[in-house]
């Protein structure tokens, strides 16, 4: 990825090791909202490589965060699974934003990592000053709960980088139709590790399922946490194929945040997987027109 990134780690308030990377926007950078990429439950930070190369470069670059929670990537996978709570991870992303001097960040969230920046707006407002909401929202479809359930904790690890691209193609060509093969080769470097000799290795703690528990009753809605939301600007990304964000939920969304935008994104389900030109351009015209706001107040 070139001499731009930067490696990243930060130990933990339970000894933990937290991993990321930097991508630096250059000298102008500081003039631009700084951005810090969170991705979803079993995904980490190497999802946002190509969104974060793309708005670190170029006029207007910003410099770019992406961060492993717990558990995922490259950071350390914890000996008790039952840090892995929302909570926790809160905890690690202000420990990591205070660590790396980030305030009034641009936040770009996958599912579980929209959450987080939901909760972020809530625990400490001024962390955040525009959220970008990819496929997550404050009500989670059923359907897209169940299927998610049903996986966490049992992918094969393959034995090759062919077979690793075949298993990712095959858990996500339903709702990704029109994804190529070069780019399911390119997701499954995203979603399994490199060994010590160039081998694919597990990319998230399979004990991760343990703590995925789907209530009786169904998940609770977060439409308070959303609340904490519209004091900033929102951009809220949906997959057309999504079966976690439904159409219903964005509707309501945008009712309810008097600084609302929506992006759909044709032939894509949960999550859009934030490569192709018009959502990045979407991302970056949003983020521009977030600081500008920031700069007549």
């Amino acid at each position: 990825m070139g001499d731009r990134v930067e490696t990243l780690e930060m130990t933990a308030q339970d000894g933990i090791v937290l991993r990321g990377r930097r991508f630096d926007g250059g000298p102008d950078a500081h003039q631009q909202r700084p951005v810090v990429c969170l991705a979803g439950l079993t995904r980490n930070g190497r999802d946002f490589n190509h969104l974060a190369e793309t708005l670190s470069s170029g006029a207007r670059s910003r410099t770019v965060y992406t961060f492993d929670m717990r558990g995922r990537g490259v950071s350390d996978f914890p000996s008790d699974w039952k840090s892995y709570t929302i909570l926790r991870e809160l905890n690690d992303v202000i420990d990591l934003m205070t660590a790396f001097g980030l305030f009034n960040v641009a936040l770009v969230g996958t599912s579980r990592g929209g959450l987080l920046g939901l909760g972020l707006l809530a625990m400490q407002p001024t962390r955040i000053g525009a959220l970008v909401l990819n496929d997550i929202g404050p009500v989670l479809d059923m359907d897209g709960i169940m299927r998610i359930a049903g996986y966490v904790g049992t992918t094969v690890t393959p034995a090759t980088w062919d077979e690793a691209a075949q298993i990712v193609k095959r858990a996500g060509e339903r709702h990704f139709a029109k994804t190529t093969d070069a780019e399911w080769e390119v997701i499954a470097r995203q979603w399994f590790n490199e060994g010590a000799n160039g081998e694919p290795t597990a990319g998230y703690d399979t004990n991760l399922s343990k703590t995925f528990e789907v209530p009786a009753e169904g998940l609770p809605k977060l439409w308070p946490q959303f609340e904490a939301a519209t004091r900033v600007p929102c951009l809220t990304i949906r997959g057309e194929n999504s079966d976690i964000l439904s159409t219903p939920t964005l509707e309501r969304m945008a009712e309810r945040h008097p600084k609302f935008r929506s992006f759909i994104v044709p032939d894509q389900g949960h999550a859009p997987l934030l490569r192709d030109e018009a959502t990045l351009t979407a991302i970056r015209d949003f983020l521009d027109a977030a600081d500008a706001e920031r700069k007549t107040h």
